[in-house]
């Protein structure tokens, strides 16, 4: 076992976390711990744009996307960090494109804008060109220039480093941050790394659904750390499912694409969306436009031989347009499905896509303990965080705005803090979990196979907590997860060694989606209404009375070692915007 000394230690080197090192790094002595390169980090599948009013294009004011980001999310955000998200969205693009980034340009020189979904003038009047692209590979630039930047900073990466487990001392009867364990891919080894602070931006959770368009590595390893050392996690019931995946595949299509022109149709060839949402039509909030897509499959009109599709017509734009603003995507479909978006219509389904929940923090990245009480010297930000800035649904191109605006803001708290604090006594046997954890792996003879449980996971909550959920898809969907918890403890590995064991790997994660779904499920039991990405049959309206509030779940272990989900509370920050119903 290695012990390492650093001031801050990040977790994760997406868009979020390598954010945080560009500002932490000036300020102190900064170590960024990740699973994957760099720049193989899961914010390079971004594709359609970041969020931003700078007016290039047409009118448009922070006040409005503040507005837009408020109603897409279903009046569960906290109005005051959607302010602070809308009003920094303009220097967080401006800072990019000093650092590098090559946006898309108007004819005059300036950074051209495009529609995306939720996003409109004055208030949900028409949509807005806001969104500030590079082509339809935006998250990729994104990522490219961070990591430029954080070579230039001298930022110090540990590649392949796993961070199985957060390190919590209690002084004074408050809990602190002590510092994280990560075992190291290339040799097995056990690392511990003491940090005054400690900042979490290691993504989402997609990879508890078969039909997603999240990595193999999304496994929710930060959320998983904290939840496991008693602290809550907010809102998982959220889940976004993303309109337009490619069918059966799940891999993202933009919703650039609609930006640009794209409409959605069913076998008949009728633009649908008109019906659901006459003034955004094709750009509604993407949990609109996933039902609307389910609806019409369900009533008979989806496409194929089994009709369980819809099309994205792109068929009616110029090539050259096609070309120049979202070459990846029609790559894509002839790469995977053999069609010429030229000339054919490409099949798409809704798509696993983004976790609105996650570890509870305030607009400065500080981790919160219960609804009120920060954990010192431990922070989180992106996709792994709940601010909530996106609450039931997060708006298209606010995500890369998220990872940017809080990724800086948690960088630079995290390294403020860390100068004035002193280190926190690591426990005695730090690694002792870990190590167990890692040692019963190795050692098990059972016989369950990880790639069998995680399957049926996947399938489980493929077809019970996807789009549409009543009370009894849900308590499926419970049910099986305790049954898959129970048989995991009776998985094994083949491969036994040390050196870059995936084997192991894999199966550590499965742990980290088991305990994940199992908090998604029981937080959507729970929540008895409809509101954004969590929609339920049974209860099909809002009940702003009763669920007008975050959910905090937190593990409880009782005495004989049964662990289960306690639900608890925390109500909504509303600053100018009463909720009202919400029409696209």
């Amino acid at each position: 076992m290695k012990i390492h000394k650093y001031d801050t230690v990040i977790v994760g080197a997406g868009g979020a976390g390598m954010r945080a090192a560009i500002e932490s790094t000036k300020r102190s002595r900064t170590a960024v711990l990740t699973k994957l390169y760099p720049t193989r980090s899961h914010t390079g599948a971004a594709q359609g744009g970041m969020a931003a009013a700078l007016a290039n294009v047409e009118e448009d004011n922070w006040e409005w996307h503040t507005f837009d980001t408020v109603k897409g999310g279903d009046y569960l955000v906290d109005q005051d960090a959607a302010e602070i998200l809308a009003k920094e969205a303009i220097d967080s693009v401006l800072d990019l494109e000093k650092m590098g980034l090559p946006f898309n340009r108007t004819p005059d020189g300036t950074i051209d804008q495009r529609r995306f979904g939720g996003h409109s003038r004055n208030h949900g009047e028409a949509p807005v060109r806001r969104s500030c692209y590079a082509a339809d590979r935006t998250g990729h630039m994104i990522l490219q220039t961070l990591y430029q930047n954080c070579v230039k900073e001298g930022v110090e990466f540990y590649n392949e480093f796993y961070v199985l487990d957060q390190l919590i001392t209690e002084v004074d009867g408050v809990k602190r941050s002590a510092g994280v364990v990560a075992y190291e891919l290339a040799t097995g080894e056990i690392h511990v790394f003491q940090a005054k602070a400690v900042i979490y931006a290691s993504g989402g959770t997609g990879k508890f659904f078969k039909v997603t368009s999240n990595a193999h590595t999304l496994t929710g390893d930060g959320q998983a750390a904290v939840y496991r050392r008693g602290l809550p996690l907010e809102d998982m019931e959220f889940f976004q499912f993303h309109p337009t995946g490619i069918w059966r595949m799940g891999i993202l299509l933009t919703e650039g694409a609609r930006g640009e022109g794209g409409i959605l149709r069913n076998k008949d060839g009728e633009r649908f969306m008109e019906k659901y949402a006459p003034v955004m039509k094709d750009l509604a909030s993407r949990d609109v436009v996933s039902r609307s897509i389910y609806t019409e499959i369900r009533e008979g009109r989806g496409c194929g031989p089994e009709g369980d599709h819809v099309y994205l017509d792109l068929t009616h734009l110029p090539p050259e347009q096609l070309d120049a603003k979202l070459p990846d995507i029609t790559e894509f479909a002839r790469t995977y499905l053999g069609i010429e978006p030229y000339t054919d219509p490409i099949p798409i389904q809704p798509t696993a896509h983004y976790a609105m929940g996650g570890i509870p923090t305030n607009v400065q990245g500080e981790v919160l303990s219960d609804n009120t009480t920060v954990v010192p010297g431990l922070y989180a930000a992106g996709e792994v965080a709940c601010v909530s800035v996106h609450g039931a649904n997060r708006l298209g191109t606010n995500s890369l705005l998220d990872i940017n605006v809080f990724g800086k803001r948690a960088g630079i708290a995290a390294a403020e803090y860390s100068q004035k604090a002193e280190y926190v006594e690591l426990p005695e046997n730090p690694a002792e979990l870990v190590v167990a954890q890692v040692e019963r792996l190795r050692a098990s003879t059972g016989t369950e196979r990880v790639s069998v449980l995680r399957r049926e996971l996947q399938e489980t909550m493929d077809a019970n907590v996807m789009v549409f959920r009543t009370e009894q898809t849900i308590k499926t969907a419970v049910e099986k997860i305790a049954e898959l918890r129970e048989r995991y403890k009776n998985v094994s590995i083949q491969d036994k060694g040390k050196r870059f064991n995936t084997d192991l790997l894999e199966a550590v994660e499965l742990g980290n989606l088991l305990d994940l779904a199992e908090v998604m499920a029981v937080s959507a039991l729970a929540r008895k209404e409809s509101r954004g990405g969590h929609y339920r049959e049974d209860y099909p309206n809002r009940d702003d009375v009763n669920f007008m509030r975050h959910t905090m779940a937190y593990r409880e272990v009782g005495d004989d070692g049964t662990e289960t989900v306690r639900l608890d509370y925390k109500p909504v920050v509303q600053t100018r915007y009463q909720p009202m119903e919400r029409k696209y």
